[in-house]
């Protein structure tokens, strides 16, 4: 038995220090810092059966490195697989992170149910009687999925040597700890080492391991930040509560894009992929209202059409309000700034109130063009024609400029039944033979004169 040895950890950030103080030097905040026991053996926690054996690695050449494709693990659900690019890669680690009560176990064991892979679902938050009702009421058939209900990572292992599974997901990474250090689970400590315990074991036996996370109030992740950088693909799966639709974002994926998103609507019998995510972005009314515009927009490489709602009204107060949902605010100021100066539109005394449906955040500065005519259908109350969508990016000087991809964006429109598209003349499109109008246009008079004669 090695020596004890002493530590102090800041809570919030993770950060080491020799002996205790009142505030943290790298996050600043007062009375996180905390005193663990550090008290490690020199045999290890895991220990494959062939480690003995086992070649010592040796620097290789570029050329000499075999560079064939890596066989990817189909998940059976087409949302993660996007978020992943394209499944999950054996050996890899996964965190996926989220609030409490957003689903984050329901569309792990959902999945671990559909694989085609003998799964070991490890839980150290409920019991196996809590999580058989729960996979009765989402797929009552899973012959491939074994349930433990356990919290120290030296019994799971030696479940792991028995059952022998292809993938293993623990339920969460927060409620492990390893009798190799004296520290109650989720500490700084305990989350780093028994992290680092199933890493060597993935990386090992090639067994691909997805980790749940718990979130502080800042929406972080719980833990030391070096949690994050050790695993191989960071997940957060968002959204709110009293709405059904959740998601599935990559934070942070060695194996592929960061850019993508998957949607999925949380329902009684579990979450349902949403393929076609503008059936929730774009309301059905039978009435055309003012104020309205739709958007053509890319998430990853998939192509969005949203709904931008916007209200312009006539200030009480002395200031005007400018309050935005899902887009940025200084964003929404330089527009209004636009339509003030280039445009000539009075909009300095009036309030403005913007929102993106559905309960998404967008940055894609190609809605820009969007936000426009919504401002202005809700200031002169006069709705935007059935069937108008927009794609462009708004300059400073009031000029409509070109935007990436603009093809994609055109058959996303014309698939789902828009007869005409606003976008910038300056775009090279290349597409033929086309039902939907593209309108060219160079400037935000251009757009008005079209819209509102």
């Amino acid at each position: 038995m090695s020596k004890v040895k002493t530590s102090f950890f800041c809570q919030n950030c993770g950060t080491q220090y020799a002996k205790w103080q009142g505030q943290c030097n790298a996050c600043k905040e007062w009375n996180t810092i905390a005193e663990e026991i550090i008290q490690k053996e020199e045999k290890v926690a895991w220990k494959s059966a062939t480690s003995e054996t086992k070649k010592v690695s040796k620097p290789l050449k570029i050329k000499e490195i075999d560079a064939a494709q890596e066989v990817r693990m189909n998940t059976l659900d087409g949302e993660l697989n996007r978020v992943l690019g394209g499944g999950i890669v054996p050996g890899s680690l996964i965190l996926l992170g989220g609030e409490p009560g957003i689903g984050k176990s329901t569309l792990l064991l959902q999945i671990s149910l559909k694989l085609p892979y003998k799964t070991l679902y490890v839980s150290g938050e409920e019991s196996q009687k809590q999580i058989k009702l729960r996979a009765e009421r989402i797929t009552p058939n899973g012959d491939n999925c074994y349930i433990l209900t356990e919290t120290k990572t030296q019994n799971i292992f030696r479940q792991i040597e028995e059952i022998e599974p292809e993938i293993v997901i623990i339920d969460s990474i927060q409620t492990l700890h390893t009798e190799y250090i004296e520290a109650s689970p989720g500490s700084i400590s305990q989350i780093r080492e028994t992290t680092a315990e199933l890493i060597k074991f993935a990386k090992e036996t090639n067994i691909p391991v997805i980790l749940i996370g718990h979130i502080t109030k800042d929406g972080t992740i719980a833990g030391p930040k070096i949690l994050e950088h050790m695993v191989d693909t960071v997940l957060q799966f968002e959204g709110d509560r009293n709405h059904v639709y959740r998601i599935l974002r990559s934070l942070k994926n060695r194996f592929g894009s960061t850019a993508e998103l998957g949607i999925y609507e949380m329902l009684g019998s579990g979450l349902r992929e949403v393929s076609n995510p503008s059936e929730i972005l774009i309301s059905h009314q039978d009435a055309t209202l003012s104020g309205t515009a739709i958007a053509s927009t890319l998430e990853g490489m998939r192509p969005l059409m949203i709904e931008i709602q916007a209200l312009v009204s006539t200030a009480v107060y002395g200031t005007p309000q400018r309050s935005t949902t899902g887009y940025n605010a200084k964003r929404l100021n330089m527009i209004l700034a636009v339509l003030e100066k280039r445009a000539g539109f009075r909009l300095g005394t009036k309030d403005v109130f913007l929102n993106i449906t559905g309960g998404i955040s967008i940055d894609d500065p190609a809605i820009d063009l969007a936000v426009v005519a919504a401002i202005l259908s809700s200031n002169e109350d006069i709705p935007i024609g059935e069937g108008f969508c927009f794609a462009g990016e708004v300059g400073l000087s009031g000029e409509i400029r070109p935007v990436n991809r603009v093809d994609q964006r055109i058959q996303e429109a014309e698939k789902l039944g828009f007869s005409t598209i606003f976008v910038s003349k300056y775009n090279k499109i290349s597409l033929k033979n086309t039902f939907i109008k593209i309108r060219l246009v160079s400037k935000i008079e251009d757009v008005a004169s079209e819209l509102f004669g």
